[in-house]
């Protein structure tokens, strides 16, 4: 059975270019397509191939349905008996410039001439991406017409076209696609043999015309053409009229034989035509579904297992890590409120050790409360924050205004770093777990920094007005103390907090100079630290300290004037230094899930190792060059 009507015309005229007078084929004719309504059948065959293009004794034609006999009747096709359709696929790439495309345009200008005029024909061009598309039409001037607005373009993705082509030849007739292109395809976001599953479960058959193909594509091809019932044929510019002549001539030397079916015929059955012509007999054969019997169930199709994206180890691994992810989560979800201040441990813990006594003057300790799933995981996460290590967390974390105590913060973080590995195992494996783990790692204290710092410039940024405030609260004849709970009652965060904060401290029995230290420690300010230090000296000294307060307020207007004239005038260059050290990064990321292959030897080659090893190195110091060239201190 031949699906396609110039395949083997078009192999002929070929051979008839380069050799001289053709050997003919061993099968003469070829059932091109079949179909039943469930009483009477229609069949195209093809007869374009018999010996010295003899016209067919259509008289002669006889047909057997699974070894019996049936009436039949064989007329030329005309008229739109059988709808038949066919969809050209042109390659618009730039590669076509010059000859390729003006011989291609011939040739198919030559096949709309010569095509039966009850044939549906429609176009698609390509390149980067599907340019256009002429829906099938008996209109054969209209797609002359869009041949003459061709525009070339970079990029061949050939695919797409192919999948958008048999989309456009519908559901009915006889439908096949011609292609022509000359480079293999670059980037389609649809795979070969989903096209070519698509194109055979539909019937629709691909011939594919290759112009200055590699051996390597000629072999896709010949998969992606043979798949869909076609064939793939070599040709240069000069011979492409040839090519396309026989393929309009195979369409009008089709056939038309109908029959009825025999009493009691369904499913699938062979169909055998027979015709003779000058003494010869010529048959072909066919298996094909006739009849209205219900669908038998599809024969089960046994389904090759791909490469596992990890191994069994990398699968427990990465369950281990949702495990311990989810652990973290739950442990805060179910933690059942907000824990206990790190000062109210404290103090806790310093009542717990000096004991109390009942009336009886013996000892008693106070009884220890069931503890939660979130107190359990906050102290095993507790034994690693000791130290300075806590003290420094302890000290960000304040300064960033959040309520999370170190342990609390570190077991939120683990959960966040293992949360985000185990979301990159499932979604591409190893690699992405890898990478989405380190960002796991570094986002959160990238965010507890950014909300630090930008706690810090609106601190920086009250600091003057806070100044002024206590210097109008001084010279009314209040004390520094008293001066300085006017501005917790009537500031705004975060300068409210933070001295709030440090006036506790004071009625604990702290002196003031050192709670307002405290507050400058916290939040790493540099001009709080100044402001302390001028407080301290006119307590050592003497001297007017609203005055002082006053002097200073005006210096830092000053300063902070001159730092946001300074971080406006340097925007630019620091957001190029973002965007410069992200986009690889985020390019790299978008491939890794969404072309995986493209960049897979990046990871799995020892060359692949070092580029990417070359390529942080210069990441890297190419961002601390921009940091340091955009970093003006004031």
């Amino acid at each position: 059975m031949r699906r396609v009507p110039s395949v083997v015309a078009i192999a002929v005229a070929l051979g008839a270019l380069a050799l001289g007078p053709a050997a003919f084929a061993a099968d003469e004719i070829d059932i091109d397509h079949v179909e039943s309504d469930g009483s009477s059948v229609s069949m195209l065959l093809g007869v374009d191939q018999l010996p010295g293009g003899a016209s067919p004794d259509l008289d002669s034609v006889a047909v057997t349905v699974d070894g019996e006999a049936v009436d039949a009747s064989a007329e030329t096709v005309e008229g739109g008996a059988v709808e038949r359709t066919t969809v050209l696929v042109l390659d618009a790439s730039n590669s076509m410039e010059g000859e390729k495309l003006a011989a291609a345009t011939s040739a198919i200008d030559s096949f709309l001439e010569a095509a039966p005029e009850d044939v549906r024909i429609g176009l698609v061009t390509f390149a980067g991406k599907v340019q256009q598309t002429i829906e099938p039409t008996t209109d054969h001037q209209a797609v002359v017409d869009a041949l003459a607005g061709v525009q070339l373009a970079p990029g061949t993705k050939m695919y797409d076209a192919v999948a958008a082509a048999t989309d456009l030849a519908g559901a009915d007739g006889a439908r096949s696609l011609l292609v022509l292109s000359d480079g293999a395809d670059t980037g389609s976001s649809t795979g070969i043999d989903e096209i070519t599953t698509a194109a055979a479960e539909s019937g629709v058959v691909v011939d594919v015309v290759a112009l200055a193909q590699s051996a390597a594509q000629q072999a896709t091809l010949d998969t992606l053409a043979s798949g869909a019932g076609g064939q793939v044929i070599t040709a240069d510019a000069g011979a492409l009229g040839a090519v396309f002549s026989a393929q309009a001539q195979a369409l009008a030397s089709q056939v038309l034989v109908t029959f009825e079916l025999p009493e009691g015929t369904s499913g699938e059955q062979r169909v055998e035509a027979t015709l003779s012509d000058g003494g010869a007999t010529y048959t072909d054969s066919a298996l094909v579904g006739l009849g209205d019997a219900a669908p038998t169930a599809a024969a089960p199709r046994t389904v090759e297992a791909g490469t596992p994206m990890i191994g069994r180890t990398g699968f427990l691994v990465g369950m281990l890590a949702f495990g311990l992810g989810l652990a973290g989560i739950l442990a805060f979800a179910l933690g059942g409120g907000a824990g206990k201040s790190l000062s109210d441990q404290r103090l806790e813990s310093y009542f717990a050790q000096s004991g109390q006594t009942s009336a009886s003057g013996k000892r008693s300790g106070r009884p220890k409360a069931e503890g939660s799933l979130k107190d359990a995981a906050v102290g095993l996460a507790g034994t690693v924050v000791q130290g300075d290590f806590e003290d420094k967390l302890a000290k960000r974390l304040a300064g960033a205004g959040s309520p999370l105590k170190p342990a609390e913060w570190l077991l939120l973080h683990g959960a966040i770093a293992i949360g985000s590995a185990f979301a990159g195992f499932v979604l591409k494996g190893g690699a992405l777990m890898a990478i989405a783990f380190i960002g796991g790692v570094f986002v959160p204290w990238w965010w507890l920094k950014r909300k630090h710092s930008k706690r810090l410039a609106a601190f920086n940024a009250q600091l003057a007005e806070t100044l002024t405030l206590m210097a109008g609260g001084l010279s009314a004849g209040l004390s520094l103390p008293q001066a300085v709970d006017t501005v917790v009652r009537e500031g705004h965060q975060p300068m409210a907090g933070e001295l709030g904060r440090a006036l506790v401290e004071q009625r604990l029995g702290i002196p003031i100079e050192e709670t307002l230290e405290n507050v400058a420690e916290r939040m790493e300010s540099e001009d709080f630290s100044w402001v302390v230090m001028a407080i301290r000296i006119q307590r050592e000294v003497g001297g007017n300290l609203a005055e002082l307060l006053n002097t200073v307020s005006e210096t830092l207007r000053d300063r902070e004037y001159l730092r946001r004239q300074v971080r406006v005038l340097s925007a630019e260059g620091r957001f190029s230094g973002y965007v410069l050290t992200g986009l690889p990064i985020a390019l790299f990321c978008y491939m890794l899930v969404f072309k995986g292959d493209f960049v897979k030897p990046l990871y799995t080659t020892g060359t692949g190792y070092v580029m990417c090893a070359v390529a942080i190195g210069m990441l890297a110091a190419g961002s601390f060059v921009m940091s340091r060239l955009t970093k003006i201190k004031v």
